[in-house]
């Protein structure tokens, strides 16, 4: 049996109490053969005598035994609550220590496993956001020659073409500027590491100011409700700035007929809520629309379906949580973001 197996630790933990057990009983034999008369016992007490000394011997058996088993798996057991305890996102590899012979080469493999998925994930949101870097170039530049175009006195047909490209460049450009988002805020490249402490209040009075343009302009009010005192939270700012965007401009863009935007931060505990009076998410497409690339077919606005999959992958990095409401149970929709509030040292993860 090689060191460190479970059938060594099982052996060496129960050989010493069988032994024990075997000598105890070796005693019990002599001293009722040796030492006690016969004449002075009758059949059936000797007989009651042993079936008691047995009943003994096979509960302390028992007892030693399971106790050892248990011991034996402690190991094990711990390597089952590690893994029961682990985010989706966390590949890092399991500690093969203290884990018996027997079970360690399957947890090997298993870390081998765990960490050719890793390179294979991480190759991919590389590849995404090269791709997104790359395509940022060549979509400016088309963008550019389109709004000169159109600087131009041009016939009413290729206008409406050139209007249309510019459009499309637009999307494309704020495509890849979600995918690049969706890279950064992945909660395996550790944005915790970036994280600061800001004043959600302030914060949120100061971006979302930048919207009221666009927000006129569609005849919409923005409004924001907030504590005067501050409300402190550790964010990524790049993050936190996209997140807010993505909730006013999915706001503004799906919200028909809305006439106002309230942008709300309370302090206990530490949220965002972004409110529209628009008509509303169906009950069906309340659960999907967090999904990436997912449209609902009531949609009727342009977009890339990317908006609240960011704002879900963002708020996951924060160790925050979201939730969606809308009719019949608010008059429009209403997301919120609760983050878990500053935390001691800015780049410790929510669960720590």
């Amino acid at each position: 049996m090689p060191r460190g197996s479970l059938a060594r630790h099982l052996v060496l933990r129960l050989l010493p109490a069988v032994v024990v057990l075997v000598v105890l009983d070796l005693s019990v034999t002599w001293v009722m053969t040796q030492k006690i008369s016969l004449e002075a016992w009758l059949l059936r007490d000797l007989f009651w005598t042993m079936v008691l000394s047995q009943a003994v011997l096979i509960s302390v058996f028992a007892w030693v035994l399971i106790s050892g088993v248990r011991s034996g798996l402690a190991s094990i057991n711990r390597l089952s609550q590690e893994i029961s305890q682990r985010s989706i996102d966390d590949l890092q590899t399991l500690d093969v220590a203290g884990l018996p012979t027997e079970v360690a080469p399957l947890v090997t493999h298993f870390n081998d496993l765990l960490s050719r998925l890793d390179d294979s994930m991480q190759a991919q949101k590389r590849f995404i956001g090269h791709a997104a870097h790359q395509l940022r170039t060549p979509l400016a530049g088309l963008k550019m020659e389109s709004e000169l175009m159109l600087t131009r006195n041009l016939p009413d047909d290729v206008r409406e073409r050139a209007e249309r490209i510019k459009t499309v460049t637009d999307r494309m450009i704020r495509l890849g500027q979600q995918l690049l988002v969706l890279a950064r805020a992945d909660s395996s490249t550790r944005p915790q590491d970036s994280f600061v402490r800001r004043d959600l209040c302030e914060w949120v009075r100061s971006s979302g100011a930048e919207w009221i343009p666009a927000a006129r302009a569609r005849h919409i009010d923005i409004q924001l409700i907030a504590p005067e005192d501050p409300v402190w939270v550790d964010v990524d700012p790049i993050l936190l700035e996209e997140l807010l965007n993505n909730l006013i401009d999915n706001a503004l863009r799906y919200g028909v007929e809305a006439s106002a935007i309230t942008l709300r931060v309370a302090a206990n505990p530490p949220s965002l809520t972004v409110e529209d009076d628009g008509p509303g998410i169906d009950n069906e497409d309340s659960e999907r629309v967090f999904e990436a690339f997912y449209r609902s077919s009531h949609a009727g606005a342009g977009g890339s379906g990317l908006g609240l999959a960011i704002v879900r992958e963002i708020a996951r990095a924060h160790g925050a949580w979201w939730n969606l409401n809308s009719r019949p149970v608010f008059p429009g929709t209403r997301i919120t973001i609760v983050f878990p509030g500053p935390r001691i040292g800015a780049k410790l993860r929510r669960q720590e």
